[in-house]
């Protein structure tokens, strides 16, 4: 059975282009004992993928020069050798950028298809709903009527963000990179304020306009600009929680801009930069009440789905240009059971 895999051709210069990635086509070989051979349904792109893709030290290793990339994926065991993992059965990993992959079953999570929609488990049951749950609820523990500020408000994490400080009481405002983003915001997901900062002439003037109160707890997804206006509207014994800077991700040179220290020193700020991976023990926990919000439309939830396994690197690339609403998947194949 023929097999197509995507790999890391070179690694980016700044902003990465669909050149950093081959493709490459191969016989599926054949199983061993103990080993599954999986069908990738759902594959998850990522903004923290960019930084694998350099070789600079981080929390998780680089991705490799000619190999495979890699990143969440729930697939359906098509064929298996492996008594704890029956054909048909769905699974989610940390698996390769492959149609098929064979696998010895170990750090694989069986899914319950009755529990919710398979792909939802690499969103707000996964590690984007995970990231926002812990980087929220455990870091900056919101009050009821506090101000919350959410940036990349639009995306995977944000959006599960704003809903979570909504039901905590919260005045939540997000920042996002489109007007269609701005009304889905206010609209659909009940945030009180949201703000275009692509059509914002001042962002400083704008935060401090939606925050009349000041701001007691940010999220921050993106740094830079963006960051540097609401550090400068923070109150008295505030939180921020940092979970991304995608606004760095593709600089090929330091970037420099705001010294927070003395405004976390006179405002007796909290500022804690955090891996979703550092709360690993009370995953199972999180997810059960993740799923218990969604399914009693506490939580709602959008994704992006591309269709097509072909599409993985321009749906990865379109991260960076804002193209995604809620989670970006690509929808490699349909379930067969």
């Amino acid at each position: 059975m023929k097999n197509k895999t995507i790999l890391l051709a070179s690694r980016p210069k700044g902003l990465p282009t669909k050149e950093n990635f081959r493709f490459e086509e191969s016989e599926v070989p054949a199983l061993q004992d103990g080993e599954v051979l999986l069908k990738a349904l759902y594959v998850s792109v990522d903004p923290y993928m960019r930084g694998r893709m350099s070789d600079a030290k981080s929390y998780v290793p680089p991705f490799e020069v000619g190999q495979p990339v890699s990143g969440g994926v729930v697939a359906e065991v098509e064929e298996s050798k492996n008594n704890s993992l029956a054909k048909g059965a769905v699974v989610l990993g940390n698996l390769p950028w492959q149609q098929y992959s064979v696998h010895n079953g170990h750090g694989l999570t069986r899914i319950n298809p009755d529990v919710a929609p398979l792909s939802y488990h690499l969103g707000i049951l996964g590690m984007p709903g995970l990231t926002a749950y812990f980087g929220l609820l455990t870091i900056c523990d919101p009050k009821a009527g506090e101000t919350v500020v959410v940036s990349g408000a639009a995306g995977a994490v944000g959006t599960v963000v704003g809903q979570l400080a909504k039901l905590k009481g919260c005045r939540v405002v997000g920042v996002a990179g489109s007007d269609e983003k701005v009304a889905y915001l206010k609209e659909q997901l009940g945030f009180d304020e949201a703000i275009n900062y692509k059509t914002t002439a001042n962002i400083n003037e704008a935060i401090a306009s939606a925050c009349p109160d000041g701001v007691d707890v940010y999220f921050d997804n993106v740094g830079g600009e963006i960051s540097d206006a609401v550090y400068f509207c923070i109150n008295k014994h505030a939180r921020i929680s940092v979970c991304g800077q995608i606004s760095y991700y593709n600089n090929t040179r330091p970037a420099t801009g705001l010294r927070v220290e003395p405004i976390l020193l006179t405002k007796s700020a909290l500022m804690k930069g955090f891996i979703v991976s550092d709360y690993a023990s009370e995953f199972e926990q999180a997810a059960r009440e993740l799923a218990g919000w969604v399914k009693n439309g506490k939580l709602q939830y959008q994704e992006t789905i591309t269709v097509g396994f072909d599409q993985i690197p321009q749906a990865f690339l379109g991260l960076f240009a804002g193209e995604n609403t809620g989670k970006q998947l690509v929808m490699v194949a349909e379930r067969s059971a």
